[in-house]
């Protein structure tokens, strides 16, 4: 095993995010609002997690089909909040069309390179989500190249807004924090649009296919 970026932020994000995301629907709670609530002592945290939501426009009407989920991570002393607008068709194919960052990284130096490493941090993040797996076959890796180790292509990368808060805290690192929410941020919006929860990547693995698209199939 060797370091990823974002190192272990990513895994342990994707694994408490979603399991947030659970807890918040046990809950009877809507997955924002349980998050805010738990943050009310946590003034910039808070901050971060509302400026995604009002951004990406959380709780207002979306297209059939459509969902979103939110995550939020303090990685190498910046904290990220991303919501994931998503669709899946009634036969489980998944497109991810919009993401909105919510960033505060203390104090900000370049806002051109703030937007370009939050860009490219969640690209990367959502590559991993969607495609990303290493297998082992007698012995070696069985991907050899881009060939067979499928990366996101500029047609299929999302609409990407960045907003920034500029608090005035210690400068945080950049290179990687905006990594790790987007594959919760991602996964729960799949569970909002087919009632599926993912505890297991990637997304290429599993059937998509809504709950009430099965349903449907079943009684026919």
């Amino acid at each position: 095993r060797g370091p990823w970026r974002s190192v272990a932020h990513s895994q342990h994000t994707f694994f408490i995010e979603s399991f947030m995301d659970e807890l918040a629907y046990a809950a009877g709670k809507d997955p924002f609002e349980y998050r805010r609530a738990l943050l009310k002592d946590n003034p910039r945290h808070l901050a971060v997690l509302e400026l995604a939501a009002a951004k990406a426009g959380w709780g207002k009407s979306l297209p059939k089909g459509h969902a979103r989920g939110i995550a939020i991570q303090e990685a190498f002393k910046t904290i990220v909040a991303e919501v994931a607008e998503v669709s899946v068709s009634p036969s489980g194919e998944l497109k991810v069309h919009r993401v909105v960052a919510a960033v505060d990284c203390g104090r900000m130096i370049n806002p051109n390179t703030v937007e370009q490493q939050v860009q490219s941090g969640i690209i990367f993040g959502l590559t991993a989500a969607l495609h990303g797996e290493i297998s082992i076959e007698k012995g070696a890796v069985a991907q050899s190249n881009f060939p067979d180790y499928e990366m996101l292509r500029m047609a299929d990368i999302p609409d990407i807004e960045v907003h920034v808060i500029e608090s005035g805290a210690a400068l945080g690192g950049l290179g990687e924090p905006a990594t790790p929410p987007i594959t919760a941020a991602v996964s729960n919006a799949v569970f909002a649009a087919t009632g599926k929860r993912i505890r297991e990547l990637p997304l290429k693995k599993h059937d998509l296919t809504p709950l009430a698209a099965k349903l449907a199939q079943a009684a026919e």
